[in-house]
């Protein structure tokens, strides 16, 4: 009942305190967390997929002033249990800084911003600004893993729609040809920047225009779907135009240029028709009025010292991550790693030196080693990339380490392939690669590529199982030393060049094992 007689005055005095700690606490955690802050605004300036992040801060800063009159009568309530969440958002970074996952360390940081509303401010507060808080969300350069996937639809989409339009498609990978020239489906035609975009801008005009919470998911809905049909139509409008020009149009710079005017047509086509459905701004004043009336009534005033006081343990408790990484920094630069292979593998014999070609994209490894050997069947190439004191430019499993790179090679098919040894089966990751030299198929030059992660010890073929044994190894403070080995036949038999792989695997392996754990153990 005292929160009935508060008066407008006592209402200032009452946020005083709460609103200083809860800027305190902010400020501390952007400067205890300032390299995860950093690395996310270096992939927004480098990566044009997240350059719309720019804007969240600012849009997150106007929606909360524009809730001012629903938070002048609230009566801020700090929150004890809104220290599990918080204690939680640090479990994830440091797990995240681990094993080097940059999206686990940025959404734990996200999260931590987020949660210190409620933590000093109250859930009252919260859930008065329960948007403008998930907002922030959209700063978090997460989601690029879905290019691959969003590149394959759009390639079988684009063969098919020219297909049922009568114009025969020659389709390896991501690459097509057509009578009038050779297409590839890259990165830029995903849609990946498309699908970003649209989405936090749909979510922004789903807020601002609808009351309803099915109104605006279901225009959330449409605003990731349209944006995935808009880039097939796009990629096949941008082909036909090339097609039907003889390639004069549609193919170079104005290839994008293109895209985006339809991209922007289709956008803002979308907005227009949302907007025929927009709710009145009185509903939403009831609404809040509504709102405001309740949590008056039922707030009870906090004692001055507790937002200080759940602040300073917040901060205990988001600064332990810390200290293992302060511990840690002493050791930044990688030691040297020796790496190294015999001359002889069972009945394999290496060449003098491997002839220029192909090379699996892992940037900045500590140590690698490339050999050619010469057995029954073929050659095997070893690629080994060693990591070291991983971090972020330099580590094992990251998007931008890959099969293939740049326009020469593509990866034809992907899948994975067992191989049997000592009464066990091995899986790999497997790619069938191939050039881009000439228009067909056959005599084509063609790479069959094994991939395979060492973890000091523990092997895997997947990206996520990989990263989950290194975390797990980092618990146990095992180091992160770990490698991605490749072994690649150029025959151009697909099951040929399997059986030539299977069988080095099936002779070779322990010694692959061994050189491995010796490199380790140079120190």
């Amino acid at each position: 009942m005292m929160s009935l007689t508060l008066t407008p005055s006592r209402l200032r005095d009452a946020w005083r305190v709460p609103l200083v700690a809860v800027s305190l606490l902010l400020l501390a955690i952007l400067l205890l967390y300032w390299d995860t802050g950093a690395a996310m605004v270096h992939i927004w300036i480098r990566s044009e997929t997240f350059t719309h992040a720019f804007v969240v801060p600012p849009i997150v800063a106007w929606l909360i002033w524009r809730k001012r009159g629903e938070l002048a009568p609230l009566q801020p309530t700090p929150s004890l249990w809104a220290l599990l969440p918080m204690a939680g958002a640090a479990v994830l970074w440091w797990l995240g800084d681990l094993v080097n996952v940059a999206a686990a360390t940025q959404s734990g940081m996200a999260v931590m911003l987020v949660v210190s509303v409620p933590l000093v401010l109250g859930w009252r507060v919260a859930s008065t600004l329960a948007f403008p808080l998930a907002f922030l969300f959209f700063a978090v350069p997460f989601g690029e893993f879905l290019t691959p996937t969003l590149m394959h639809w759009t390639a079988d989409v684009l063969v098919a729609s020219l297909r049922l339009t009568g114009i025969p498609v020659y389709q390896e990978g991501q690459h097509l040809v057509i009578p009038s020239g050779r297409w590839a489906v890259v990165e830029a035609c995903s849609g990946i920047r498309y699908l970003m975009a649209t989405f936090m801008v749909g979510s922004l005009f789903a807020y601002l225009n609808y009351h309803g919470t099915r109104k605006r998911l279901i225009f959330v809905a449409v605003s990731l779907v349209l944006p995935v049909l808009a880039n097939w139509v796009r990629a096949y409008i941008i082909v036909m135009l090339g097609h039907l020009s003889d390639n004069q149009i549609a193919t170079g710079v104005d290839h994008l240029i293109y895209g985006w005017i339809f991209f922007g047509v289709v956008i803002l086509a979308l907005f227009f028709i949302g907007a025929r459905w927009a709710d009145p701004d009185d509903a939403e004043a009831t609404e809040a009025a509504a709102v405001q009336q309740a949590a008056l009534r039922a707030d009870r005033p906090a004692a001055a010292w507790q937002p200080m006081g759940l602040a300073a343990i917040a901060l205990v408790v988001l600064a332990l991550p810390n200290l293992g990484r302060l511990q840690a920094s002493a050791e930044v630069a990688p030691r040297s790693v020796q790496l190294s292979l015999p001359d002889q593998l069972g009945r394999w014999q290496a060449l003098p030196q491997v002839a220029p070609g192909w090379e699996p994209v892992f940037s900045n490894a500590t140590a690698k080693l490339v050999r050619d050997y010469r057995g029954p069947g073929g050659d095997v190439v070893v690629h080994i990339a060693y990591f070291r004191n991983q971090r972020t430019g330099a580590k094992l499993v990251t998007s931008t380490n890959r099969f293939v790179t740049g326009p020469r090679w593509l990866i034809a098919s992907e899948g994975l392939a067992a191989s049997r040894l000592d009464g066990k089966s091995i899986t790999w990751r497997r790619a069938t690669l191939t050039t881009t030299d000439g228009t067909e198929g056959a005599g084509r030059p063609r790479l069959t590529v094994w991939r395979l992660y060492w973890l000091g010890g523990p092997v895997a073929h997947g990206d996520i199982d990989a990263k989950l044994i290194q975390a797990w190894r980092g618990v146990q403070g095992e180091p992160d030393d770990a490698a991605a080995i490749h072994l690649a036949a150029a025959i151009p038999d697909d099951a040929a060049a399997q059986q030539v792989l299977a069988a080095f695997v099936r002779e070779n392996f322990a010694m692959l094992e061994r050189a491995l754990a010796a490199a380790r153990a140079s120190r």
